[in-house]
């Protein structure tokens, strides 16, 4: 008997960073049945919690060493549910399905730019998991389906809640918009920030200026005095940064944009 061969590592610990991805999907799946009984407010904030969990169980994967090819499926899967099929559904049941009575065309056109969302969602997880070891850590190639996700939600809860007196039916058209741009960005060839380390510091920590540090406390605050108008600011910036850097490279011919 080999008295230097390690015991084998316990299963039990595996079901942890599970528990997250299926909290996720949950958050998703109430998401659907929250927009379905006309709950807007409920089922956005929901997909957020989704975004939550999936930004969660990949770190207590990789932190207690529990990452594993099941695991990576199944967060994708999850994923799919939560920022594919979750928003264009609650972005139908709030906005576009009311475009059905302009006409028969554009109420084909509402679930039909619905499904090109989901569709988008699951080509962009798709091409995210072959080119995961194979790309730059520092960029997204892009827009994340979470990030999207971010964007659609934050939108309909900016509106949902009635502050505003703009409602879905009245905002069907900037909807669509909205869904239809957040699809094609995540299936762009457009870089976005990933907020990560990568090429060759990739196992470097990120410094920043010291002011970038007094931002901290100004976005907590703003996120603090209105919630869902500042994460639909932060989504449109984001979104907008991608479009914006990929011009200022091909404005200035840098190398880069030239390869």
């Amino acid at each position: 008997m080999d008295e230097n061969k390690q015991p084998p590592r316990s299963r039990t610990i595996y079901l942890l960073p599970n528990l997250f991805t299926t909290a996720g999907l949950f958050a998703g799946f109430y998401s659907i049945i929250a927009a379905a009984n006309g709950q807007f407010v409920h089922a956005a904030v929901a997909v957020f919690i989704a975004a939550l969990m999936d930004g969660i169980d990949g770190r207590v994967a990789r932190l207690t060493g529990t990452s594993t090819d099941f695991g990576v499926q199944y967060d994708s899967l999850a994923d799919l549910v939560s920022f594919g099929m979750a928003p264009a559904l609650v972005m139908y049941h709030w906005a576009l399905s009311y475009m059905k009575f302009d006409s028969d065309v554009m109420g084909r056109v509402g679930w039909a730019v619905a499904f090109l969302y989901a569709a988008c969602a699951a080509l962009r997880l798709a091409r995210f998991n072959t080119q995961v070891g194979t790309v730059d850590k520092r960029w997204f190639i892009g827009l994340a389906s979470p990030a999207a996700a971010g964007l659609m939600m934050s939108f309909v809860w900016a509106f949902a809640d009635g502050d505003l007196g703009w409602s879905g039916e009245q905002l069907r058209y900037v909807a669509l918009g909205v869904t239809l741009v957040a699809a094609l960005l995540m299936v762009s060839r457009i870089r976005f920030w990933s907020f990560k380390g990568g090429g060759a510091n990739a196992n470097t920590a990120i410094r920043v200026p010291f002011y970038v540090l007094l931002l901290v406390p100004v976005v907590i605050a703003v996120l603090a005095m209105d919630l869902s108008r500042a994460l639909l600011a932060i989504g449109v910036v984001y979104a907008l940064s991608g479009p914006v850097y990929w011009l200022w490279r091909r404005t200035r011919k840098t190398p880069e944009a030239a390869a």
